[in-house]
């Protein structure tokens, strides 16, 4: 397969992905030596950080594999394609690299197929991996028309819901195609969904699908019909880039981060679709633990990740990186976040050095294992 990725596209693709942060095909799966590059260590001893490798972006944990692997999109302008590393959960050890041709960036992971998948944003697809080894199983480049420029409409962010992939696409208008999960094949299109389409969530409360867009919507979609049911706004008149979502279904609350002009989370009511609170301050990835009743906010302008209360909105905790902190991504037993930290974008310039990865030991207690929040970018 012959590769959309562009030099020049590469450069306003990723200033994109950074303010919003994101056939047959040869690949290949090396076995890494055990020792990963270290990264300068923070104060904390609860956090151990390692730099894989640059490009790095959203992660996904295989629990039947024991492994942590994550998207790699590599060096914009010295590599054509990307990385998927595979580490040690607890070390951080790269235990495995697969190499790509197209370059990685969003994750989702579906555990009862054995699978994951990536976004290839700058070429418009996405790709199915196998979950214990690493390897590219199918390719799906959508077949939409190219804009004027020749280049496709980006891939960001993608959910998996029963059998069906939902990928929200970078575009204005922007769009989400629905992939069959079984056959790896566009299902259904749904259009009129905003400028940009950058964050998906699934509530098992209302039983609907979530869509953040740059417009400054959430669109609520009937999973069954895949019909925009709602379009929530704040209402306030201001201009809103929506990114990541979270929630809480026990209390019917959706967080909703803004890293753009908003600087801010706000907080929906999912039963009136109005906004109930606003939580200020720069805020990118946000997940939500019920089990520590406790939300996660990664700030990459702060250069900060913290753990608020979920009722009084109090910082609880604050880790501080030298680096960028951008996704988030907790362990199935709520006992660790692991975070990806982007060093600055300078544009020309390659990175001075690579991206990391941060493993947070959290505070050990008495957590419900079965309780897995929802992980967004």
């Amino acid at each position: 397969m012959t590769s959309l990725f562009r030099p020049r596209h590469a450069a306003l693709s990723l200033a994109l992905f950074a303010a919003l942060s994101l056939t047959a095909c040869q690949t290949s799966v090396k076995t890494a030596p055990a020792a990963a590059t270290a990264a300068s260590q923070p104060a904390d001893r609860t956090v151990v950080t390692r730099a894989p490798g640059n490009g790095l972006y959203e992660m996904a944990y295989s629990s039947s594999a024991n492994a942590l692997y994550v998207a790699s999109a590599d060096r914009f302008k010295e590599a054509n394609g990307g990385v998927v590393y595979r580490l040690d959960p607890v070390t951080l050890a790269t235990q495995s690299v697969t190499y790509t041709d197209l370059k990685n960036f969003g994750t989702a992971s579906d555990e009862q197929a054995g699978v994951f998948y990536t976004t290839n944003s700058l070429d418009g697809a996405i790709t199915k991996l196998d979950a214990q080894s690493g390897k590219v199983l199918d390719r799906l480049v959508f077949p939409e028309k190219k804009d004027k420029k020749g280049y496709p409409a980006g891939t960001r962010e993608i959910l998996v819901h029963e059998d069906e992939l939902y990928v929200g696409r970078i575009a204005d208008p922007g769009f989400i195609s629905v992939v069959d999960a079984r056959t790896f094949k566009l299902k259904k299109t749904l259009h009129h969904a905003g400028k940009w389409v950058t964050g998906l969530i699934y509530s098992p409360l209302m039983k609907r699908i979530y869509a953040a867009n740059g417009s400054g919507e959430i669109l609520v979609i009937n999973p069954r019909t895949h019909n925009i049911e709602q379009r929530w706004t704040p209402g306030d008149g201001q201009p809103w880039l929506f990114l990541n979502m979270a929630e809480d279904p026990a209390t019917g609350r959706l967080f909703v981060t803004d890293n753009s002009k908003g600087k801010a989370t706000l907080v929906f009511d999912e039963r009136t679709g109005k906004v109930i609170h606003r939580i200020e301050g720069d805020a990118l990835a946000i997940t939500y633990s019920a089990a520590r009743h406790a939300l996660f906010i990664s700030q990459r302008e702060s250069k900060k990740v913290l753990e608020l209360d979920a009722t009084t909105f109090a910082v609880k905790h604050s880790w501080s990186f030298n680096a960028h902190p951008n996704s988030l991504l907790l362990s199935p037993d709520h006992q660790t976040l692991y975070v990806t930290l982007k060093q600055k974008f300078r544009k020309g310039s390659p990175a001075p050095a690579a991206d990391e990865i941060a493993r947070i030991a959290l505070e050990s207690g008495p957590l419900p294992v079965a309780d897995q929040p929802e992980v967004r970018k």
